[in-house]
């Protein structure tokens, strides 16, 4: 479907564009900023991540409005066949792509880094009733620590969501549970390896550690852990339509540092009632920074065989011990120094310990 050499070779005649005719490609970023350049981009979160309009295969235009936080698709006219290539991907990253880097990303990242372990991310999104489209992940590896160019080691991509009959390049080899969901394994080569998971339940939200899929990557013989991570991108690829689509936040982290778009500083306070081979638990979250959370994942790992059976203020899943909350309608929002509240109630057979560490969209918490 949507193929990276037609977006490698447009990129090249974009940058060589925008020197000819003065066309900025990056810039600093202020609220509400609207970019309807093909390859304009702009920074936000003090330079943390870098949103791109990138309408690489259209030659409609199409036009983002880049927020705080993230951005919105105001214009779009996609009209491609979806069993082709998509018309765009606009999206929103930490890292390099084709030589234009965030700052403090840590990327590109070697596999066999420590650090690639505590790499985490976060993306909360907005979908419109009417269009077709994929929202997805674009997570670039590459045989050397890559800054620009075309990355010819592995893509990752992570669909939240679909409509139409649109569907990832190569076929589908597999169902895994992981990240607090279900999904479907694509594989296909185009250059590079293309490692596709499709959630089976769409979500508009999402918050996982990057080496939840690279290692099944590894264990299927798609990647190797001498790779470099070149960039973590999260955005839309529109077939027919697009304008509504939106990212409303986004964070990268490594070892719970470099918060930005979703991130807040937290605390979590976890309290139980137990019994033999039963639990309820409350768990209160603080929002200890100085702006509102608007929209939160809670993700944590149970340390003893817990299995949650039902939950109330909030949507919980559970994949292993892996445990994902995403809040109700009714307390998305937290303001600075405000707190909100979930509950759960499960089974445990041998081990009902209290969860240890917790991450907030992505940043990790401390405990209480």
């Amino acid at each position: 479907m949507k193929r990276r050499a037609l977006r490698a070779l447009a990129a090249v005649l974009a940058v060589a564009a925008s020197a000819l005719t003065g066309v900025a490609v990056a810039g600093p970023a202020r609220a509400d900023t609207a970019i309807c350049q093909k390859y304009g981009s702009t920074t936000i979160a003090g330079g943390k991540y870098v949103v791109q309009n990138n309408n690489w295969g259209d030659d409609t235009q199409q036009c983002i409005n880049v927020t705080g936080t993230g951005f919105t698709v105001t214009q779009a006219s996609h009209n491609k066949p979806q069993n082709g290539a998509p018309g765009s991907y606009p999206s929103i990253y930490a890292g390099c792509h084709y030589a234009n880097c965030s700052t403090g990303s840590g990327l590109p990242m070697r596999v066999s880094d420590s650090r690639f372990r505590s790499v985490q991310t976060s993306v909360r999104m907005t979908y419109p009733s009417t269009g077709v489209y994929d929202a997805s992940y674009d997570i670039w590896f590459d045989p050397t620590a890559r800054t620009d160019g075309q990355n010819t080691g592995a893509e990752l991509m992570v669909w939240l969501n679909r409509t139409g009959s649109v569907q990832p390049v190569g076929s589908r080899v597999a169902t895994v549970s992981l990240a607090g969901g279900t999904w479907d394994v694509w594989f296909g080569n185009t250059g590079w390896n293309v490692v596709s998971y499709v959630r089976t339940t769409p979500t508009s939200s999402i918050s996982f550690p990057v080496s939840a899929f690279y290692d099944d990557m590894l264990a299927r013989g798609y990647a190797q852990s001498s790779w470099y991570m070149t960039s973590v991108q999260a955005g839309f690829e529109p077939w027919v339509g697009g304008a509504g689509l939106a990212v409303n936040d986004f964070s990268y982290s490594v070892g719970g540092s470099g918060d930005g778009g979703g991130g807040a500083a937290c605390k979590v306070a976890y309290a139980k009632q137990e019994w033999p081979g039963g639990f309820t638990a409350n768990v209160t979250i603080t929002n200890s920074g100085g702006t509102a959370v608007n929209g939160w994942t809670l993700a944590f790992a149970f340390p003893g065989d817990q299995k949650i059976t039902n939950a109330w203020n909030a949507t919980v899943s559970q994949s292993g011990t892996s445990v994902t909350a995403r809040n109700a309608a009714h307390n998305a929002s937290i303001p600075a120094g405000g707190t909100t509240s979930f509950g759960f109630q499960g089974t445990w057979s041998a081990n009902d310990s209290t969860p240890a560490a917790y991450t907030l969209n992505g940043t990790t918490c401390t405990t209480t």
